[in-house]
């Protein structure tokens, strides 16, 4: 199969999808969770005759508990989540004596708060950490791959990986940027797990394909460079799709079944996985033709 016949129409796929994310991004942006901002994520059951909304629920935290800036979403299991300004250990007990007295029976799932301080320290650190993921990545490469000299330079290896991450990377935000602005998903510290895990397991992929690459380059001396990633790539494609597709199925099964709060966690994950199988054969190895300036 001549895979890297088409590379441009993979091209021009990958720069559309690309293109679309950063729009996304700049248009919706990427709600961010308190993990980031700062502030009280609440879950509380509550339980009264009437039939209770959000917007009854968030009138009561407005007027009677004088609570500004208050988003509300109806969770599972009828709880409602509630996330609004920090607030102190002694304002949280004050709320729930209150939301008894007005609710019933009203029973605390879970509650956190985090200050702005630790906030901004928390999205410091999560930029960093992708950062310097992406840069030890490709210098990894770059070294694991400095005996193949020729016809691509070993430093070239490293850079069309940070290359094809950075693709994963951006699209997966873009995914992440639509989740935001339709389903109301805040971006906190499991979705930078996410990303991590997707550059993991892409650069897993990417490498894979590049190893039989650098095998058949060091056996096969000589041969036209187009020959041999068209060789190593349809030798590879079977493990890679087959490797992908397997955690594809095991994502897909705890997005249909598992727990509503890791519901869009999986399905990042889920999509990050294919994006990155996607870019590890179809634009990891053609971009060294482009590099070879083919």
């Amino acid at each position: 199969m001549d895979i890297i016949k088409y590379r441009n129409i993979y091209f021009s796929v990958s720069g559309i999808l690309i293109f679309v994310s950063i729009v996304a991004l700049v248009v919706f942006g990427i709600r961010l969770g308190i993990d980031f901002t700062g502030g009280t994520l609440w879950q509380l059951r509550l339980t009264n005759d009437q039939q209770l909304t959000a917007d009854s629920i968030k009138s009561f935290f407005e007027n009677e508990l004088k609570i500004e800036n208050i988003t509300i979403y109806p969770a599972e299991n009828g709880n409602f989540l509630f996330r609004f300004n920090n607030i102190s250990e002694e304002q949280h007990q004050e709320y729930l004596g209150k939301l008894k007295e007005k609710f019933g029976e009203t029973e605390e799932i879970s509650y956190e708060t985090i200050g702005p301080a630790i906030g901004g320290e928390l999205k410091t650190k999560a930029v960093l950490a992708v950062i310097l993921v992406l840069l030890g990545i490709s210098l990894y490469v770059a070294y694991a791959f400095r005996k193949v000299s020729y016809p691509v330079k070993s430093y070239k290896y490293g850079i069309i990986t940070l290359v094809t991450l950075f693709h994963d990377v951006v699209i997966s935000a873009g995914i992440l940027s639509f989740l935001s602005w339709r389903y109301g998903i805040d971006f906190d510290t499991k979705y930078v797990v996410a990303l991590l895990v997707i550059l993991g397991f892409s650069v897993h992929d990417t490498i894979v394909v590049f190893d039989r690459i650098r095998e058949n380059l060091l056996v096969g001396r000589g041969k036209d460079l187009l020959i041999v990633i068209n060789s190593s790539v349809n030798q590879t494609i079977a493990r890679s799709i087959n490797t992908s597709l397997t955690l594809v199925l095991v994502l897909l099964a705890l997005f249909l079944f598992g727990p509503e709060s890791l519901k869009y966690f999986v399905l990042v994950i889920m999509a990050g996985t294919i994006i990155g199988t996607y870019s590890s054969i179809f634009i990891a190895s053609p971009l060294l033709l482009t590099a070879k300036g083919k």
